[in-house]
């Protein structure tokens, strides 16, 4: 099971706090938005005696507002057609194991998710990497070289949309380009799609369960904690219009026998928060992006894409090895008391040897703490040993 680039640097960094440096954290999609009120006092006015067990599948009232939450955004399912699940990781274990069996091989565009990679290995799949380039934006490659890595032993493809980490986000005619060779080769694409919300810049997010002729090939992984700023609810989702899939998932969803009832509940309550809410994030996100990108790229040898979605960016440093430089900066740099505490990119990659030089950043701090911590990575840089220019 391979390290998380995202807590892996953690003891240096309670190691640099207790020696009385401040650590502003870069390193993980821990919001800082507020968790909407509805949400926080259906948990409040719990009343019940007991804390019973839902349905395998979650409450049926869940999921059939869950349901009219898909068909407000003109995605067709039937509250049969989902599950509820202990977060999003939950729901692509799940798939994973409801689709592959050991030793089949999975291809995901990298750089993805890091624990893809221990979700794929704690299944007995085989990732099968498809590079993307921080000098296209991490644009999907074309057919062909998709098509150079299926095998018979190939029997899905998993995205993230938008991306974390990149903030990539596919377009219509992308996601086509992915039908075509999953119905080709008879294969799935499962999408996770938790952070559908925050696209930016007036692009539209198409969910891959509104490309004609993938109903029985996508499977899309759902999350409340990013969507309404609850990481810690623990409530996710697996939707799919494929009965067999369905009915597999709810397999492992009866050996576990419940999702969490409280998550439940503040999920429901959560799906009414107005959509005001959600116009003040994401104005927030802009801004936050906004400061973010032009001060990287502003610094002498940084590259940094502009996201188009989600709230991570992929930046490019001018270093030797993006491990050794952000435990440096955790053990060894403080600018006026203060540090930053970012997410080695390699780990979001599965090649050998790619990556080594790039940073992901999470843009959750208000822009005060954002501007700080961009001084810190510019004077960091300044001074790092390891630096390449």
């Amino acid at each position: 099971m391979p390290e998380s680039p995202i807590r892996k640097l953690a003891p240096f960094s309670e190691k640099a706090k207790k020696s009385g440096k401040k650590v502003y954290h870069l390193n993980i999609g821990q919001p800082d938005i507020s968790t909407p009120k509805v949400a926080l006092e259906a948990v409040h006015d719990f009343s019940d005696r007991v804390v019973e067990y839902s349905h395998s599948a979650g409450f049926e009232s869940y999921r059939k507002r869950l349901a009219s939450y898909y068909k407000n955004l003109g995605i067709d399912v039937s509250y049969e057609d989902l599950m509820v699940t202990t977060g999003g990781s939950e729901a692509l274990l799940f798939a994973l194991n409801s689709c592959l069996d050991v030793d089949d091989e999975i291809i995901i565009p990298e750089p993805f998710y890091a624990n893809y990679n221990g979700f794929s290995i704690s299944a007995g799949v085989k990732v099968k990497p498809i590079t993307t380039s921080i000098n296209n934006g991490f644009a999907l490659p074309a057919i062909k070289e998709f098509e150079k890595l299926i095998t018979p032993d190939t029997k899905a493809i998993l995205i993230c949309n938008p991306s974390n980490p990149s903030g990539c986000l596919y377009t219509k005619e992308e996601l086509e380009t992915l039908r075509d060779i999953v119905v080709k080769h008879d294969l799935f694409l499962i999408a996770d799609e938790v952070y559908r919300e925050f696209v930016y810049d007036g692009n539209k997010h198409h969910s891959v369960l509104n490309i004609q002729g993938l109903d029985q090939n996508a499977i899309v992984i759902d999350s409340t904690s990013k969507r309404y700023s609850m990481c810690g609810i623990r409530v996710g989702c697996i939707v799919s219009k494929n009965k067999e899939v369905m009915a597999t998932t709810l397999k492992f969803a009866q050996a576990r026998l419940s999702p969490p009832t409280l998550g439940q509940i503040a999920g429901q309550a959560a799906l009414n928060t107005p959509q005001s809410y959600f116009d003040q994030v994401i104005a927030e996100y802009v801004s936050r992006r906004d400061l973010l990108i032009k001060g990287l790229n502003k610094i002498e040898g940084v590259i940094c894409p502009k996201p188009k979605g989600a709230f991570y960016a992929i930046a490019q440093l001018p270093i030797d090895n993006a491990d050794k430089f952000a435990q440096w900066l955790l053990e060894d740099f403080d600018l006026n008391g203060e540090t930053i505490m970012i997410a080695p990119a390699a780990g979001f990659y599965s090649t050998p040897n790619i990556g080594a030089n790039q940073v992901r950043i999470a843009y959750v701090l208000n822009k005060d703490s954002l501007q700080k911590a961009i001084d810190c990575l510019d004077e960091g840089l300044k001074v790092y040993p390891g630096r390449t220019i």
